[in-house]
């Protein structure tokens, strides 16, 4: 095995647990990947413009953005972080299966907005569990995790994509002259936002001929297994009202004996002070409370903001990119033919995945730092040679697969990497989840105001201009590292900068 067999050992104690966070980011990216090919149908389905619907996108994101930042409420007990995950997968499932039963724009847009919230808790519970679990080791699981995020993302498309109106959905006197405009405007709704359609005139009333129903019911039933699995990790753990017995661990003592170390001087210590060494996953208003930043360095905020700054930028550069690249493309020089050009967000997406399980095996000889560094000099690579080949269309396909390898592995690369330097305290996953949100949402809305002001050559140079921000802010980091102190036994307990007592064992703890 490409693994040494402590990490192996631990893998297979913690392997339902693992399974399970895994499966719930299939989750996550089942439902963050469908709006953008069903939207025209589900336009049909609730007969509103173009404009209404796109407010769509705008709840579930700025949704997803508030779950995140309140995901972490749920991690104080395992009881809570799996009942969260609970609520959150079967909430998604529901949501498939309630949009065709929303025939009001409004009604479809609350219900996405639940969506986001699910999906935000998905994300912060999820990474702050297997960092928990893994800790040192969390980089592959980390990547794994992440893994199932594009998959999610690939399929949901493909579900979709044979229920698909071939022509108009609404059908009235104008049929005709809007069934033309269908490809172009389908083919520029890519996964996450879709661009300017305004000036498309689709009809708003007539007779609703949409067969797009049937692909939510087919992904909720796939997803269906996802909250079964959390169900049942949370009765082998007892944790369900029904069967509270006395709760034991995952690990019997046996298990516990499989990998055997030294006992510290800390872990002898008062029972009172083992839920602090977990601790330091907070959601993001207790983060910022005064309590945590008594004796704290100034390094100990700057690898927090810093880290958070470096996701926020290419994370961003994943929303604009899969949101822009298909309205470039199709602009003057390049001119690339319609259905061509559609191919480019799945071909983004497609390399995404692809990166992240090359990344599993890659992060277990590689340290997150150096994974990181090769990230942010690709993608600021790759712009510069689509900004110097900008007329090529070949060059612009080699580098949408080049930019989605790149940027597959940088968050949970990053988000390893941070919680490495703090110790496993502080609030790193909180605040780069939050951060890369953040990125994602606004730089989104930043690249289509300048590419509406300054064309569609603006789009190449904003990338330019967020890959060499995101390498600043790595640079930056990397410098605060090497100043951040040490772990000392004199460092008093409550002190945000004191290592967090690293179970080597892996144990599932509540």
């Amino acid at each position: 095995m490409w693994w040494d067999e402590r990490v192996s050992a631990r893998f297979r104690r913690n392997l339902q647990p693992t399974l399970t966070y895994w499966s719930v980011f299939f989750s996550f990216g089942l439902c963050i990947a469908f709006l953008g090919p069903t939207l025209l149908d589900l336009r049909c389905q609730t007969q509103s413009s173009l404009s209404q619907i796109t407010w769509v996108f705008f709840s579930q994101q700025f949704c997803l953005l508030l779950g995140s930042c309140l995901g972490g409420v749920f991690k104080r007990t395992l009881a809570q972080s799996l009942f969260a995950l609970f609520a959150s997968s079967l909430a998604i499932s529901l949501v498939f299966a309630i949009i065709p039963l929303c025939h009001n724009v409004v009604v479809l847009a609350v219900v996405m907005a639940v969506a986001g919230l699910a999906m935000g808790c998905i994300d912060t519970i999820s990474n702050m569990q297997l960092v928990k679990i893994y800790q040192k080791d969390s980089a592959i699981f980390l990547q794994a995790l992440h893994f199932f995020v594009g998959f999610g993302a690939l399929l949901s498309p493909l579900i979709a994509d044979p229920f698909l109106s071939d022509t108009n959905c609404i059908l009235s006197n104008s049929t005709a002259n809007a069934s033309s405009n269908l490809p172009h405007i389908r083919k520029s709704l890519v996964p996450h936002h879709p661009g300017n359609l305004s000036h498309y005139d689709l009809p708003m009333k007539g007779m609703v001929v949409t067969r797009v129903s049937y692909a939510f019911w087919i992904m909720a039933l796939i997803n269906l297994p996802v909250p079964i699995a959390v169900f049942f990790l949370l009765y082998k753990e007892r944790m369900v009202p029904c069967f509270n017995g006395s709760s034991h661990p995952l690990l019997s003592a046996d298990e516990l004996a499989m990998e055997t170390r030294p006992v510290d001087k800390d872990e002898l210590s008062t029972p009172g002070q083992r839920p602090q060494a977990a601790g330091g996953h907070d959601d993001l208003f207790n983060c910022c409370q005064s309590r945590n930043f008594r004796g704290a360095s100034y390094t100990y905020f700057a690898v927090h903001v810093t880290g958070a700054l470096v996701l926020f930028m290419t994370d961003g550069i994943v929303g604009e990119y899969s949101g822009f690249v298909y309205s470039y493309a199709v602009e003057e020089p390049l001119s690339v033919v319609h259905k061509v050009a559609g191919y480019l967000p799945s071909l983004f997406w497609g390399f995404i995945t692809l990166g992240r399980l090359i990344s599993i095996p890659v992060s277990y000889r590689m340290k997150p730092a150096t994974m990181v560094f090769i990230n942010v000099v690709g993608v600021l690579i790759t712009f510069l040679l689509l900004l110097i080949f900008s007329s090529s269309v070949v060059f612009l396909f080699v580098g949408t697969a080049s930019l989605g390898l790149f940027l597959s592995s940088t968050f949970p690369s990053m988000l390893a990497y941070t919680e490495d330097i703090l110790q496993y305290k502080g609030c790193a996953t909180t605040v780069l989840v939050t951060g890369a949100g953040i990125g994602e949402m606004v730089l989104q809305l930043l690249v289509g105001s300048i590419i509406h002001d300054r064309g569609s050559y603006s789009f190449l140079v904003c990338g330019m201009i967020f890959g060499c921000l995101a390498f600043t802010f790595y640079a930056f980091l990397v410098f605060f590292h090497r100043m951040y102190p040490k772990p000392s036994p004199e460092l008093d307990d409550a002190s945000p900068d004191k290592a967090a007592v690293t179970d080597d064992t892996g144990q599932y703890q509540r």
